[in-house]
């Protein structure tokens, strides 16, 4: 029997920022249902990884291919591929002044439900909905009705983060350092707020360095990225090695290995 499609099909996906060749040749999968976690240097092309599967036109795809459940990702808009159920998040979520969080919230999801062919939510209902969603998120309500992020904190930037997931429930969901700016409160909430969309059959994408969080997320693989590629791969005891020596350490272990071979 065949192995069934990967959700997410990454092969020799190579981008450039301007002038700068940032992803030099980048090959992973991700099933339906699984979390990865991606560890790597400053400048080692993570959140280049996640913005180029937004589809951001800043980041040109020079070369490779990606799947996403079974389409050809690259060959669609930004909008299409959310609509597809691809969600990336910010690392670091930006204002959008005279914008109210709740009808870009609403505008967003009811164009998701609109893609799965569902009718769309009225104001009343999406409200119950949000309330509700951002009250286990820890989210006051209050924000709902503000301009989108405008003089929220770190920690309540991604908790927005967390209820546009919630809201939309994506196929996948890439998260770009989502423990940044948060509390130990806040680190717990995103841990439990994961394992319930797992449950509902999301996967996701995590860009972290926090050992406790990857830990406490169990991942089912760690990649570690280098120069725009992928360097290691393995499970949570390869978190734990970065965690203890660092990525210097990693680089020059790689570096005798190969001049032994």
């Amino acid at each position: 029997m065949n192995a069934p499609e990967p959700l997410l099909s990454v092969r020799d996906l190579r981008v450039d920022v301007g002038e700068r060749n940032v992803l030099k040749s980048i090959s992973l999968d991700v099933a339906a249902g699984s979390l990865v976690v991606l560890m790597g240097a400053n400048g080692s092309g993570k959140s280049t990884l996640g913005l180029t599967l937004a589809g951001h036109p800043r980041y040109t795809v020079v070369g490779g291919s990606v799947r996403f459940g079974g389409r050809d990702l690259l060959a669609l808009k930004p909008h299409e591929r959310a609509r597809a159920g691809l969600f990336v998040s910010f690392q670091a979520p930006p204002d959008v002044p005279g914008v109210k969080n709740n009808l870009f919230l609403r505008t967003a999801l009811n164009a998701v439900r609109e893609a799965r062919g569902e009718p769309p939510l009225d104001a009343y209902d999406f409200l119950g909905i949000a309330r509700s969603e951002a009250a286990r998120l820890g989210l006051p309500d209050a924000l709902l009705n503000r301009a989108v992020n405008d003089g929220f904190s770190g920690g309540e930037r991604k908790r927005n983060e967390l209820l546009q997931l919630a809201l939309l429930q994506p196929r996948l969901a890439v998260l770009d350092e989502i423990d940044s700016g948060l509390d130990v409160d806040g680190v717990r909430t995103v841990v439990e707020f994961v394992q319930r969309q797992r449950e509902r059959g999301t996967a996701f994408f995590v860009v972290s360095h926090y050992l406790q969080l990857i830990e406490s997320l169990a991942p089912d693989a760690v990649l570690r990225l280098h120069e725009g590629c992928i360097a290691e791969s393995g499970g949570i005891e390869l978190a734990r090695s970065i965690a203890r020596h660092g990525f210097a350490a990693s680089d020059t272990s790689r570096a005798r290995v190969a001049l032994a071979a």
